[in-house]
């Protein structure tokens, strides 16, 4: 009874959850394959009484129709274009964001210098800091170096966010110090131990950062919406949350189409992200 019964507990605690998680998606889809017809019948006049407000949801389209990813795909053109601009702003700072934090996470896991506590903490604060904190400054910032209304007023931030550092400092405190002084003894120098012992050892954290990163700053919308005034360069994730009622035949196609690289991409990294997760906590 013990050995299946806990089990069992989670999972009718866990399976309520997990629906009620799923249920804005299941929707979301559903109602991208329905007619603009339907979509104005459920959405477009909500049903009013002397009480309340309700709007008829529906789990099972009348009739299943493309309609609507035609409009996004084909008929208007500038939902790709939006979605390429995420794209390019969010490809390079997933990439420059695992590379830097790799580096110095090695530094401050395993390099012994005076101070490195100390910087270690003080790096560590400004993640601790809420967006509005450092918006001022990096504003400021942007401005002086001509970046506002620039890609790179997006990009270097996020290259030099200190998530991936902290995240990836746990790893590599997790990794014994005696694979790196057997490496020293072979006359190998620190690149070298970084490449050939630290990598191959913390990429399922690496794999748990791309996730992680990748799913924060494909939403992002605070950052373009104050250092990108042309509305041309902003990301779809801006324009998805400006969608008004004119455009809600289309806006679940689009919905559908921008959160499907971040399912492929946690499907496809999941064993990766799960056994980082589990393995940031840990100390060597």
């Amino acid at each position: 009874m013990k050995r299946w019964g806990a089990p069992l507990f989670r999972s009718l605690l866990l399976i309520p959850v997990a629906m009620a998680l799923l249920m804005p998606v299941v929707l979301t889809v559903v109602n991208s394959l329905m007619t603009e017809r339907e979509m104005v019948a459920n959405y477009g006049m909500l049903g009013k009484t002397d009480t309340s407000v309700f709007v008829n949801l529906k789990w099972i389209p009348d009739w299943v129709s493309f309609q609507q990813y035609y409009k996004v795909l084909i008929a208007t053109p500038e939902f790709l274009y939006l979605f390429w601009n995420s794209v390019y702003l969010v490809t390079p700072i997933i990439l420059g964001q695992a590379v830097v934090a790799t580096l110095a996470a090695f530094a401050f896991g395993k390099l012994r210098f005076p101070g490195r506590e100390g910087l270690f903490l003080l790096y560590l604060a400004t993640m601790l800091m809420p967006f509005q904190v450092t918006l001022v400054p990096n504003y400021l910032m942007a401005e002086r170096l001509g970046l506002l209304n620039h890609a790179g007023s997006i990009i270097l931030p996020g290259v030099f966010g200190p998530f991936g550092v902290f995240l990836l400092r746990q790893f590599m405190l997790h990794i014994h110090s005696s694979y790196i002084e057997a490496a020293k003894m072979d006359g190998a120098g620190m690149l070298r131990i970084l490449a050939s012992v630290a990598l191959p050892m913390v990429s399922p954290g690496i794999a748990a950062l791309l996730v992680l990163l990748f799913v924060d700053y494909w939403n992002m919308v605070e950052q373009p919406l104050i250092f990108l005034q042309d509305a041309a360069m902003q990301p779809l994730s801006v324009f998805l949350a400006r969608i008004q009622e004119d455009m809600l035949s289309v806006s679940f196609a689009a919905s559908v189409i921008y959160m499907l690289p971040m399912v492929l991409l946690f499907l496809s990294a999941e064993r990766y992200f799960i056994e980082g997760i589990q393995l940031s906590g840990v100390k060597g």
